[in-house]
């Protein structure tokens, strides 16, 4: 079984971000989408937070899981027995970065490939940290991120109050 990687901070998950993800999964027999602990970007929502963002959009992918990792990500490749890492390229402006990051991998673990895809031109200009300052501010982003995103969104913002919770279970 061939394996990919795909990882992202993914804070929040992108219609972008799918779109990747759905051309992965016509080139390999499984993709695990694979959330990144990085407190250096100040992630707006906690790993489990963007875990539980990404899983219903993912249900439609019977060849697709999701999962956290904290190592460095060639390690956690092979660890996964992945034979490569799928990278999002949006912009020539992304190029530079993700082909030092794609050299050093290759160093570090020269089995493991990394493989650009370029989204749809629809989400060549979308980000996710453009998603969230359009958000913080009361714009609409239901063309950039699914509605269960675009509803975190509103209430990380404090634009919507949160769904009550379930009889018996205390907030956190």
């Amino acid at each position: 079984m061939r394996l990919c990687i795909y990882p992202g901070t993914f804070d929040p998950i992108t219609y972008g971000h799918l779109d990747v993800l759905g051309r992965a999964t016509r080139l390999f027999d499984h993709v695990l989408v694979s959330v990144a602990h990085n407190p250096e970007k100040k992630p707006l929502f906690s790993p489990e937070q963007r875990l539980a963002l990404i899983k219903p959009n993912i249900a439609a992918y019977p060849n697709v899981s999701v999962t956290t990792f904290q190592s460095l990500l060639v390690d956690f490749a092979v660890e996964q027995h992945a034979v490569a890492i799928i990278r999002g390229l949006r912009a020539m402006s992304d190029f530079e970065a993700e082909y030092n990051m794609a050299l050093m991998n290759r160093h570090l673990q020269p089995g493991v490939e990394t493989i650009y895809v370029m989204p749809n031109e629809d989400y060549s200009y979308t980000s996710s940290h453009l998603v969230k300052q359009v958000s913080r501010y009361g714009g609409d982003v239901s063309k950039f991120v699914p509605a269960n995103v675009a509803q975190a969104l509103r209430v990380a913002f404090g634009q919507v109050s949160p769904p009550p919770a379930p009889v018996g279970v205390r907030p956190k």
